[in-house]
């Protein structure tokens, strides 16, 4: 069942409902007004019967009967019968529509007044205190304002059905006017393919949940068509990155299968070989962590982590993998009274090691000494971590292509890599809501500072 149909439906029972409801009320109070209104008819005919033949300017019993036969009263099949004091019955129109019984006698006169319903027939017993205790029971059948009600039920049921068929007409209208905007969101969708992420739909000028639903989809658009072009991008230069040392590889073992070298050459050929598999494999390793630092971060599993611990393992690491490089750990920061610093956050500690260690070791690299500096700093809502090395200062025009995949400053033509670690560091600080800034002079040399928040 489509939206619009369940909307027709909703809005059409709920004003059909409230239709009912209203001709239900309407019926009843004029079917209440009806009965008050012949219930005073009847107490009228009850006192002037009992005033004709016992007041005080009389008429006989026969006249009254003989005005009551020849249907001179105004109500239909009529009746009337008066008693005394002692139950006898003093006048009975003789008509026979009506029984009293004792105990309804005895009733009227505990009550003074009671009415009551024998199927059609309405009747209203009545003491007459003004004439010595008589009681006169007065009964009629409503004939018109039964037909009345009758017509009234009629037209009541026929302005429901017609209203009920216009609610329908109304709502299916006002559901489709309603849903318009949406059909027009629907038809831009089909229009947007995994070729063509550059269209976007229509977000008007109206501030509803229409227009919100467009834009949150604009913006997942964005996300998408970004995820698409950093695939693209990536694969294109993974694809170029990959092929150069497998073609290297691949050359130097056909030259030597093609030639008979001496040992010696052959060494040499084999550990030129293997420095590549070596970059080859250093590159694929990269790459499977640029990959895993761009999951969503819902779904990375975060826990507490020491960062001076983390820091201080990554130098360690560095200068093992690296002896000739020296990196120097500096730690800061606290709030007053505090005995030590507070370095812990909640993240990956995979992660920020690993982003931790590609700085180090950048700065390490590119450093004519090899020397690497880290300060780490603790504030109240975030820690920084700074690494500086004093090698040849990057162009600022290239400084915001640095975190872009396979992308290198003009500084780095002589030191071999594959410019994977930057883009996978920011790739970590973004995963942890964090930011990272570059910094970079001939004076103080270049400085990357990641700014994590706990």
């Amino acid at each position: 069942m489509t939206i619009r149909t369940r909307l027709t439906l909703l809005f059409s029972g709920i004003v059909s409902a409230l239709l009912l409801v209203f001709c239900v009320v309407i019926y009843t109070i004029a079917e209440q007004h009806r009965e008050t209104e012949f219930r005073a008819r009847l107490r009228a005919e009850g006192f002037t019967s009992v005033e004709l033949l016992f007041g005080s300017e009389t008429i006989s019993p026969q006249l009254f009967k003989l005005l009551d036969k020849n249907q001179m009263t105004v109500l239909t099949q009529e009746e009337i019968i008066i008693y005394n004091r002692n139950n006898q019955i003093l006048y009975e129109s003789g008509t026979d529509y009506l029984t009293i019984t004792p105990a309804t006698l005895n009733q009227v006169r505990t009550q003074s007044e009671v009415f009551w319903r024998e199927g059609p027939r309405e009747i209203l017993g009545e003491v007459m205190t003004n004439r010595n205790g008589l009681i006169v029971f007065a009964s009629a059948v409503d004939k018109y304002g039964h037909s009345k009600q009758q017509n009234l039920a009629l037209l009541l049921a026929v302005g429901f059905l017609v209203s009920v068929g216009a609610v329908l007409l109304a709502g299916r209208i006002f559901a489709g006017r309603l849903l318009l905007p949406l059909q027009r969101i629907i038809e831009r969708v089909d229009t947007v393919t995994a070729s063509d992420l550059t269209r976007r739909l229509d977000e008007g000028a109206d501030r509803d949940e229409l227009t919100q639903l467009a834009q949150r989809f604009n913006r997942m658009l964005d996300r998408l068509e970004e995820a698409f072009r950093l695939q693209r991008a990536f694969v294109s230069n993974a694809s170029h990155e990959l092929r150069t040392p497998l073609t290297a590889i691949t050359g130097q073992l056909e030259v030597s299968l093609l030639t008979d070298d001496d040992p010696a050459e052959m060494r040499a050929t084999m550990q030129s070989v293997l420095d590549d598999a070596r970059s080859l494999n250093q590159m694929a390793n990269g790459l499977l962590s640029l990959a895993n630092a761009s999951v969503d971060a819902s779904a990375v599993r975060m826990g507490p982590v020491a960062l001076d611990d983390l820091v201080n393992r990554a130098a360690t690491d560095v200068q093992r993998l690296q002896p000739a490089y020296h990196v120097s750990v500096t730690l800061a920061g606290g709030s007053a009274g505090a005995a030590t610093p507070d370095f812990m956050l909640t993240g990956n500690d995979g992660l920020l090691l690993t982003a931790v260690l590609n700085l180090i070791d950048n700065a390490g690299k590119f450093a004519p000494d090899h020397r690497a500096t880290v300060w780490l700093t603790a504030r109240p809502d975030a820690l920084d971590v700074a690494v500086q090395n004093n090698g040849p200062a990057i162009p600022a025009q290239e400084l915001p292509e640095l975190f872009k995949p396979f992308q290198r400053g003009s500084n780095a033509r002589q030191v071999a890599g594959h410019g994977v670690g930057l883009s996978l560091v920011e790739r970590v600080v973004k995963l942890h809501r964090g930011r990272i800034s570059v910094e970079s002079d001939d004076q103080t040399g270049t400085t990357f500072t990641m700014t994590l928040p706990r």
